[in-house]
């Protein structure tokens, strides 16, 4: 009860100072040429995303920023992670991911000062924290919330399949 309270005056906060206005939320990129991700090394997380990025645009360079994503010191070190990205040449967009867990384990993406890294974000960052029916703060303040991991991949990154169809399609336009 007071955890959640706690989160809800936080959310109410921050949507006064406009950070989650759709007005402030960013496009994101058609064909991104490098991909950010900042989640734990070790999670299912990383595999689900490398691995969906891989098959679906295999043409994007992957930079990950491996962080702990639950427990004490675990919102400091994601601020760490999209500042790193956020500052890395190139990067397009960032993908801020976490598999499911319990409402405490999720409690570093409900931190404001995640809230404001990912609002303060130089590049669109996309969510997929947990699963689809958790929402945190970082999800509200993102340029886009995603329902998962897989499913933040799937948003920043094209189908390669249907990429090629299309420029196979302009080639018998044009030729």
């Amino acid at each position: 009860g007071m955890l959640r309270r706690e989160v809800a005056r936080l959310a109410r906060t921050l949507e006064a100072e406009g950070l989650m206005a759709e007005s402030r939320k960013r496009a994101l990129p058609g064909h991104p040429t490098r991909i950010g991700v900042v989640t734990s090394p070790r999670g299912k997380a990383i595999h689900d995303i490398l691995r969906t990025l891989g098959r679906r645009y295999p043409l994007a360079e992957v930079v990950v920023a491996g962080v702990q994503v639950e427990g004490e010191g675990a919102a400091r070190e994601i601020v760490r992670g999209l500042a790193t990205l956020g500052a890395e040449p190139g990067v397009d967009v960032i993908i801020l991911g976490r598999g499911g867990g319990s409402y405490e384990d999720l409690m570093p993406f409900n931190a404001e000062e995640v809230a404001r890294a990912v609002a303060a974000s130089p590049v669109p960052v996309v969510t997929g924290i947990g699963h689809e029916p958790d929402t945190s703060i970082a999800d509200m303040v993102a340029d886009l919330r995603a329902s998962t991991p897989t499913a933040a991949a799937e948003a920043v990154a094209p189908d390669v399949a249907e990429v090629s169809r299309a420029l196979a399609a302009q080639s018998v336009r044009l030729g």
